[in-house]
């Protein structure tokens, strides 16, 4: 049974990708895959990927453009309130 996650990469340790699983707002594991793996345009710290396993292989991965824009954008909002200071 397959089963659907949104992966956010975490980070490079050489050339292997640190992939965190997400379900329902939590991160749920980890995976590490080679770089090579990604999706072309999703290889970068902070992406979202859309991710399907299967007896716990990746059998799909799909790079979300619009959830890592919303996530960059809600990061950089939170960045910038903080950054205010009170007159």
């Amino acid at each position: 049974m397959a089963n659907e996650f949104t992966g956010v990469i975490d980070r490079f340790e050489g050339e292997q990708a640190v992939i965190l699983l997400e379900s329902d707002g939590e991160t749920v594991d980890e995976v590490v895959i080679p770089r090579e793996d990604l999706p072309a345009d999703g290889r970068r710290v902070d992406a979202v990927l859309r991710v399907v396993r299967e007896g716990g292989e990746i059998i799909e991965l799909e790079f979300d453009a619009v959830e890592t824009k919303q996530r960059k954008e809600s990061v950089t909002d939170q960045f910038d309130r903080l950054s205010e200071r009170p007159d």
